[in-house]
């Protein structure tokens, strides 16, 4: 499956669970994660989504460490 109909479909089941889903682009840092969702409860978390099998490039998995770091929780996606 591609990354953008797992990030699709990831983001309709999101968005019917009342969960706020935004593409998430960053013009002074690179390799940041795909979305950044915002729960009912106010959680926050950022997704990093990929075609199946797929692994995050180093730089991606450095800027996931660097987030991690702040207590902010980062998953990679590769299926539904």
């Amino acid at each position: 499956m591609l990354e953008k109909e797992i990030e699709r479909r990831v983001c309709d089941y999101a968005k019917s669970k009342n969960v706020l889903a935004y593409k998430f682009t960053s013009p002074a840092r690179h390799a940041v994660p795909d979305r950044l969702f915002i729960g009912p409860d106010g959680t926050v978390w950022f997704c990093e989504f990929k075609r199946a099998g797929a692994k995050p490039t180093p730089a991606q998995d450095r800027e996931h460490l660097r987030l991690i770091r702040q207590n902010v929780s980062v998953f990679v996606i590769d299926n539904v």
